[in-house]
């Protein structure tokens, strides 16, 4: 005998990338919603939420608690906000860490969106349709997983644009030349995240590294590359109340001297790591 999974309906509040990717989702599911955007008056909204168990609040960060507190309609109705670092206490969290272009996606990428929701919630009674994955944390940790997950994703995706720009635009190689080797690389992380780096850093080719700086000298790229090379040879310390240190499993030093990279000639100056 089937299960039967309970109905609940919502307002999809916004227009935005977001809303429309969550709308296209809940069509494939055939789940029930209506929306609501600034476009349409405060009495349609009143209208849009009567009937709803729960309104999704898919608008930019810095609106969702201005909206809520200026939209007397939305009280004492359950408020979602999908905001990946905001913690308020009128609406619940629940953030799909996944980023959302222009194009609209297939019905297994949705499904398989991770949720990252406040501590206690119950993502399955929220979102029963739903059947992806969902994760708990406190809301003194969602600053920490947002700034991680900012440089994961949109760092990633800046600095993949300004390297395929500079082959493009400096040494006239194609703008798609980089797509296999990015394709790869993230298949192999993917597989095996703690061993798919390779190059310079990795194997230790210090002439290489020394080579790489001095041909970004001036160049934007010089500090990041540098700020690379210290976050490899530099394990994270323990969220512990003990000061012993993670180890990290990316870079093995052998026979070098720890060292920090220091001046801007792209040359090495050793110094004792404290």
């Amino acid at each position: 005998m089937n299960r039967q999974v309970p109905e609940k309906t919502y307002t999809i509040v916004g227009d935005g990338k977001v809303a429309r990717h969550f709308a296209f989702y809940f069509q494939q599911l055939g789940v029930q919603f209506n929306s609501w955007t600034r476009k349409n008056s405060i009495p349609a909204l009143q209208q849009k939420i009567a009937d709803a168990d729960f309104i999704l609040l898919l608008i930019s960060d810095d609106a969702i608690d201005y909206f809520i507190k200026n939209n007397s309609c939305l009280r004492n109705k359950i408020l979602i906000h999908f905001s990946g670092t905001l913690s308020l206490d009128n609406a619940i969290g629940c953030h799909p860490l996944m980023t959302f272009a222009n194009n609209l996606y297939d019905l297994n990428t949705y499904q398989s969106i991770p949720f990252v929701c406040d501590d206690g919630v119950d993502f399955s009674y929220l979102f029963p349709r739903l059947t992806n994955q969902s994760f708990n944390i406190t809301k003194a940790d969602k600053a920490y997983y947002h700034a991680l997950c900012v440089m994961a994703g949109n760092f990633t995706q800046t600095l993949m644009r300004e390297t395929s720009n500079q082959l493009n635009h400096e040494l006239k190689l194609p703008d798609t030349i980089l797509f296999p080797y990015l394709l790869q690389n993230t298949k192999n992380f993917i597989n095996n995240p703690d061993n798919s780096a390779t190059g310079p850093i990795q194997r230790n080719d210090f002439t290489t590294v020394r080579n790489n700086l001095q041909a970004l000298q001036g160049n934007p790229l010089e500090e990041i590359y540098k700020s690379f090379f210290k976050l490899a040879n530099t394990p994270f310390p323990c969220k512990q109340e003990s000061s012993q240190q993670c180890p990290n499993p990316n870079i093995k030093i052998e026979n070098f001297t720890d060292s920090c990279l220091r001046s801007n000639d792209g040359d090495f100056f050793e110094e004792a790591v404290q």
